[in-house]
């Protein structure tokens, strides 16, 4: 069984910077791609970026670049999502995705996903 696990979510001020944390378990040895998201209510949920778990490449929505930046640790399964110069646009819920198709923004596009972790920021 496949379970993905977020945390690093928070309340911040405008300006300040924030690392999410994802975790999955359970996922096939063989490489694979995982992807953040975020949602805000009432609206779509939209891709931020995503990396492939061997090949270590990284794919970012083009409104995504500049700010945000993922990366995998030390374990394949576990990525990160670096947040700087967070704006009042950021708050929204981040979800981790996991085996999916790296470039592929379609929320279908990815198997499985953790219950996401809020970040908030204030003006």
């Amino acid at each position: 069984e496949v379970h993905v696990v977020e945390s690093g979510g928070g309340s911040v001020q405008a300006g300040g910077s924030l690392r999410l944390s994802c975790a999955a378990s359970g996922l096939p040895n063989s490489g694979y791609c995982m992807a953040w998201f975020r949602q805000t209510p009432g609206k779509a949920r939209e891709g931020v970026a995503a990396i492939h778990s061997s090949a270590g490449s990284t794919y970012y929505v083009d409104s995504m670049k500049g700010r945000f930046t993922i990366s995998r640790g030390n374990a394949r399964n576990t990525i990160y999502l670096q947040i700087d110069r967070l704006k009042p646009e950021d708050t929204a819920m981040y979800y981790c995705a996991a085996d999916g198709y790296c470039g592929k923004w379609e929320s279908t596009s990815y198997d499985y996903w953790g219950q996401g972790t809020q970040v908030t920021v204030s003006p």
